[in-house]
């Protein structure tokens, strides 16, 4: 009897989030050391692009359920349907992308199945048929090695952290749909509306980020409008230093990031903070600008491929995590950097 590896596809309006490519990577790897297959599960409604694309990247069966109940993600659902799965196919591994979504149904579903999560692993090894998983804990400071002991061994993968597998047209299969599990009538929770978000490259998507902490505010040559109280100005010298931030982002295709402190005092708004109670982000480069470097903020960027620093305070603790560090004013930096990066990307 083969190993089975279900992999949940997160979805948004008939379009997967490349983590759920990367996490279906894994599950081909997985199956392969394990001499297994890969199963994929997509739920939603208009899915079936999705379901093709899960063949093309690497799943050996796709089972899917698309229907009008289930076009809005609401968790229960969602998890009444991978239990469903999980409970007919007995996989010995079940995998989620760590987005949003996918760490509150990997929580639902160990509930469910009665067994563990292991969370936010960024690499894996296989021992003895087991899954042993790498994971930072304690704000990122440490990495320790976990492995669940019961069956399935459900595992979140950290976005970024492992390859999206190659693309490939000629791969197909036949599809097996399943019925929805809860009617829509016993569905507790609901979808009001959308909030749209301004336009700019995925913050946990990127594979470049320009953050902004709040030394971006300390600029004693810019003076505030005679208008603004001391709280409104501090705001004001604080948008102008994004501003700098985001032509830099621009130039390099990037998304834009902040550090809690900037958040906090109301520079920049929540969506777009990077760190342990903000978003977890592993971008090749990542580009700290006024930012000293609290624990909270490095949790959630220290995976990051190469960080650069840009900081007043050479003795600031982003540089000991920084490969590059330059010591000075990002006011004085950030104007002949990002033109000179225009010049040389030809923008």
């Amino acid at each position: 009897m083969s190993n089975k590896i279900l992999i949940y596809i997160d979805q948004f309006q008939g379009a997967a989030l490349p983590a759920s490519w990367e996490a279906l990577g894994v599950s081909s790897a997985i199956a392969s050391d394990l001499s297994g297959e890969v199963l994929a599960l997509v739920i939603g409604q208009d899915i079936k692009q999705v379901v093709s694309d899960a063949y093309q990247y690497g799943a050996d069966q796709v089972y899917y359920a698309d229907d009008a109940s289930l076009k809005d993600y609401r968790p229960e659902p969602y998890t009444a349907l991978i239990a469903k799965i999980a409970s007919e196919q007995m996989p010995d591994v079940i995998l989620f992308p760590t987005t949003t979504r996918g760490r509150e149904l990997a929580g639902m579903s160990a509930i469910d199945l009665d067994t563990g999560v292991l969370p936010d692993v960024t690499q894996y090894t296989i021992r003895d048929g087991r899954i042993l998983v790498t994971r930072p804990v304690y704000a990122g400071k440490l990495l320790v090695n976990a492995t669940c002991d019961k069956n399935p061994q459900i595992i979140t993968l950290r976005g970024r952290a492992f390859d999206k597998p190659e693309h490939d047209p000629s791969r197909s299969g036949e599809p097996i749909q399943v019925e929805t599990v809860m009617a829509a009538d016993d569905i507790q929770t609901e979808v009001i509306e959308y909030s749209t978000a301004e336009d700019g490259v995925s913050l946990t998507d990127a594979a470049v980020i320009v953050s902004g902490g709040r030394g971006v505010s300390n600029n004693p040559n810019l003076t505030a409008p005679d208008d603004l109280d001391e709280k409104q100005a501090e705001i004001w010298r604080a948008q102008q230093g994004f501003m700098l931030v985001g032509e830099l982002a621009a130039v390099l295709d990037a998304a834009v990031g902040a550090s809690r402190a900037a958040v906090d005092a109301g520079y920049v708004p929540y969506d777009i903070q990077v760190g342990q109670t903000g978003k977890v982000v592993s971008p090749d480069l990542y580009i700290a600008c006024g930012i000293s470097g609290a624990i909270q903020h490095l949790a959630g960027m220290r995976t990051s491929k190469v960080i650069v620093a840009i900081n007043k305070d050479p003795d600031a603790p982003i540089f000991k995590l920084a490969r590059f560090g330059v010591v000075g004013d990002l006011y004085q930096i950030l104007p002949p950097l990002t033109e000179t990066l225009r010049e040389r990307l030809d923008k």
